[in-house]
């Protein structure tokens, strides 16, 4: 009888000679600063004084109109557990972030 021999590719293991060291990293220098999201811009939007219309923030993500709503609704609201308003303008429909009180 022939042995059968186990011939699937394996990694070899990282060493620390392998490692980067952290300042090679991505060029990091230290301070950790997260870019700027289509989430933070829209969030941004609706802390304003006069709010934001979903044209408003469909410009300054790209999204569509559902998607902008479902971000509301979703994330600003169940997630982030903020409290969203809105109201007809001659704008249109303004939504607004309240300032949380504290």
């Amino acid at each position: 009888m022939s042995e059968e021999v186990d011939t699937t590719p394996t990694k070899p293991p990282v060493t620390e000679a392998d490692a980067k060291p952290a300042a090679a990293v991505a060029g990091r220098t230290g301070t950790k600063t997260r870019a700027k999201t289509k989430s933070d811009a829209v969030v941004a939007l609706l802390t304003r004084s006069r709010g934001a219309t979903i044209d408003e923030m469909m410009s300054a993500t790209g999204w569509q109109a559902h998607s902008v709503r479902g971000f509301i609704a979703g994330t600003v609201k169940k997630r982030l557990g903020r409290l969203v308003t809105s109201e007809t303008t001659s704008k249109g429909r303004v939504y607004r972030i309240l300032a949380e009180e504290g």
